[in-house]
């Protein structure tokens, strides 16, 4: 009896050591594998702002879908062009003399690819529309649109993701509180978001930690 009371308290001594060991650690495991996620998440929506930017600097609005995106890249083109100060003289009927007119003139000095100009001999930019993780084949959701703002017609838009989506196969107790997070050095609310249906802005909601990690 005592030799087998021994074996029953070794057991139930290693058991809790475990769930001792394994509530530390499953955080940890938790945040290395959110981090890792989230930075391939971040890395694809700066392509798709990259896209979106040049997008509207050509077409004067932001892409409703990625198909009209990807087609954009594959066959758009930028205008560069020069500015600089000129002037001429010029007759004054009503000062009835010559008056100095400053003016800016625009000289167009070629055309480049989209494609070139951004990912060069990359082909990634096909794959913007997916979210890069494992185990999922969602899609980002991207919405644009034309909004009134301090009087003017601004275009926005917004590409987002539910960190469900991201973080899938991990623990659910430890996912839903990240979708509750609210920190200055976190990426707050339940889905990692770039750019906004209701403010004139091309940022994303995760800290810059994200952004110094891949300069």
């Amino acid at each position: 009896m005592k030799r087998a009371l021994q074996i029953v308290l070794w057991v139930l001594s290693l058991f809790f050591a475990y769930k001792i060991y394994d509530a530390v650690n499953t955080p940890i495991k938790f945040n290395k594998v959110k981090n890792e996620r989230y930075a391939k998440v971040i890395n694809r929506m700066k392509d798709i702002r990259m896209a979106q930017i040049a997008h509207k600097d050509v077409k004067g609005v932001y892409a409703n879908n990625f198909d009209s995106l990807v087609k954009f890249i594959d066959e758009g083109v930028f205008t560069l062009i020069e500015k600089r100060d000129s002037s001429y003289m010029e007759y004054d009927r009503v000062y009835r003399i010559e008056m100095l007119r400053e003016i800016i003139v625009t000289d167009t000095l070629g055309f480049v690819s989209v494609k070139d100009s951004l990912f060069k001999e990359s082909e990634r930019y096909k794959e913007m529309s997916k979210v890069p993780i494992e185990g999922t084949e969602a899609e980002f959701n991207i919405t644009s649109k034309v909004i009134s703002k301090n009087g003017y017609r601004v275009p926005v838009f917004e590409v987002k993701v539910d960190k469900k989506v991201i973080l899938h196969d991990q623990d659910e107790y430890l996912l839903e509180e990240e979708r509750e997070t609210v920190s200055v050095d976190g990426v707050n609310g339940p889905a990692i978001i770039l750019g906004s249906l209701s403010e004139v802005s091309t940022n994303g909601n995760w800290p810059t930690i994200f952004d110094a990690e891949n300069e």
